[in-house]
């Protein structure tokens, strides 16, 4: 048997992957290891941070994401468990310093200065909408700003 603890606050989902001893709370495979079972969670939702506990970085990622209209799943992990987060695939960084790691549409875009940097260069909005979380409405340009005419 595996405990699945989860807290709620400000959006925060926190998940404890571990397995403790001679713990009925709630079943779940005992077979799905933390990485199996992160890499399930990537597929499972479109945009999905996982964070340490009280960090800051990830709260701005959150403000962020909020301001364009996409409200992700934000998970903490404990620090064992961030070793079973995958590298980024653009640079290969080692889990331990992708926290917080967003990723969108099952990629990992990195952290807070990726997702600044996707942002500023104008392709994190089509990336949101490519992925369903965010739709452009009639009148607004790929980054999300109205279109004024002349």
């Amino acid at each position: 048997m595996q405990r699945l603890r989860r807290r709620c606050s400000n959006d925060v989902v926190r998940l404890d992957l571990t397995t403790p001893p001679n713990s009925s709370s709630l079943s779940i495979d005992d077979a799905e290891s933390a990485e199996t079972r992160i890499q399930r969670l990537i597929t499972e939702h479109p945009v999905i941070i996982f964070s340490r506990s009280s960090c800051c970085m990830c709260h701005v990622m959150k403000k962020l994401l909020a301001t364009i209209g996409v409200h992700p799943t934000v998970i903490e992990l404990d620090d064992h468990e961030i070793s079973a987060l995958p590298p980024a695939a653009e640079d290969g960084s080692s889990p331990s310093s992708l926290a917080p790691a967003v990723f969108i549409g099952g990629t990992c875009v990195g952290g807070l200065e990726s997702l600044v940097a996707l942002h500023l260069s104008g392709h994190l909005v089509p990336k949101l909408v490519e992925v369903g979380v965010l739709a452009l409405s009639p009148g607004y340009d790929n980054n999300n700003n109205p279109i004024i005419s002349s």
